[in-house]
């Protein structure tokens, strides 16, 4: 039986992998630091195949609770064959205004936790030549008003990654990045203000928001064709090749779509 391991599994994205997963027949490790939604998430899977769903609680950002969670898979002698780092979160607030604080969570979730559980775990996905599943942005590949520090982070995850699958092309660990555009998530809902409390505005957008039943499906479909990087929405890859090929235009199109952000 093939192990996954989710993170921000209870929610959202997260929670919509997971029961892809499970259906796919993987065995499921979810991790999330909401304990009590994630005792409710697993509660519902365990009613079909105790045998298939085990779940942690933590913060990804805490490195002692990823390293207690690296050595209790090591420990219980789980072959795990894929990692999917889903956690992430987002702010909504002009960079000049932004607390420094702020900028340091976003770049935590975003970048660190996915950089250490992947390190942690490398040892157990060489040996099982398994694969690890980034969920990216397309913000990190475009600049998007009012999210310099998730654009930042997001762009740091897809550079890391890229370096990393170069410097492991031997290993026969697979890597497949994903660049979503807007989603149904409460990744937004849960957005960060300039100051660490709730954003207090609702967010702009472009392209079509799509659900996270449809991008969890494309994501395991895209990961067994052994694709190495997934643009789901046309859209959003349109714009962010707008930017590379005539950035001022974008940059005009931008302040014009995300007028509100900076009135913020």
């Amino acid at each position: 039986m093939k192990t996954v391991l989710i993170t921000g599994a209870a929610s959202g994205l997260g929670w919509s992998l997971s029961q892809q997963a499970f259906a796919l027949g993987y065995r499921v490790i979810m991790v999330d630091m909401d304990a009590d939604l994630l005792v409710s998430r697993t509660d519902a899977l365990t009613k079909k195949d105790p045998a298939r769903v085990m779940f942690r609680s933590l913060d990804v950002t805490d490195s002692n609770a990823v390293q207690a969670l690296v050595r209790w898979v090591h420990g219980d002698d789980i072959s795990l064959d894929l990692l999917i780092n889903n956690a992430g979160i987002t702010h909504r607030s002009l960079a000049s205004k932004t607390h420094m604080a702020v900028f340091r969570r976003v770049m935590a979730v975003d970048w660190q936790a996915p950089v250490e559980l992947t390190i942690g775990f490398l040892p157990l996905l060489k040996k099982s030549q398994g694969g690890i599943i980034n969920i990216g942005s397309m913000a990190g590949w475009m600049p998007v008003l009012g999210r310099a520090g998730y654009c930042s982070a997001k762009s740091a995850l897809g550079q890391f990654f890229e370096v990393l699958r170069g410097e492991m092309a031997r290993d026969g660990v697979h890597i497949l990045m994903v660049y979503p555009g807007f989603l149904d998530t409460p990744i937004d809902t849960n957005a960060l203000g300039h100051d660490g409390r709730p954003a207090s505005h609702k967010r702009s957008m472009v392209g079509d928001m799509r659900t996270p039943e449809w991008m969890a499906q494309l994501v395991f479909s895209s990961y067994a064709k052994k694709k190495k990087r997934l643009f789901p929405d046309r859209f959003t890859w349109f714009a962010s090749l707008l930017w590379r090929l005539w950035p001022d235009l974008y940059q005009r199109m931008m302040q014009r779509k995300f007028a509100s952000e900076l009135n913020q």
